[in-house]
């Protein structure tokens, strides 16, 4: 477990450093940008893992009225996510021009493409979304 935690803080640190240089962030901006971020992803990271726990329960095992709640708890966990997304939408904008929180999305959306692409390159298949070469 401490091998995996080493790698998610490097991984932190990476991300910090990538979105930093996407967005341009200025010295005054970076110290009251990421309080902000972090709280958003941390509550973020959340909703994501209560997801996933309700993804891990197999359909035949439960009632029909367990499914139903669980397909209620997760409608529930997507209201929230977007709810949340609205809340810090509003919360970047007091930090960062409009542009920097447009490049945001999009360096966050890379960030996680290309650690991906990183993952199945050492595994040795093709990246997401591409097809392998035959030789």
């Amino acid at each position: 477990a401490g091998g995996r935690q080493g790698r998610m803080s490097q991984l932190e640190n990476a991300k910090i450093a990538y979105i930093t240089e996407k967005i341009s962030l200025t010295q005054d901006q970076a110290q009251r940008f990421w309080p902000v971020y972090n709280e958003f992803t941390t509550k973020r990271r959340e909703l994501n893992r209560r997801m996933r726990q309700l993804r891990t329960d197999d359909p035949d095992a439960l009632s029909d009225a367990q499914i139903k709640e669980n397909l209620a708890q997760a409608l529930a966990i997507r209201q929230q996510e977007v709810t949340l997304e609205k809340e810090y939408f509003d919360k970047f904008q007091k930090v960062l021009s409009i542009r920097q929180v447009g490049k945001l999305y999009q360096a966050e959306r890379q960030f996680t493409k290309e650690v991906l692409q990183r993952v199945a390159n050492r595994r040795g298949s093709p990246p997401a979304g591409g097809a392998g070469t035959i030789d």
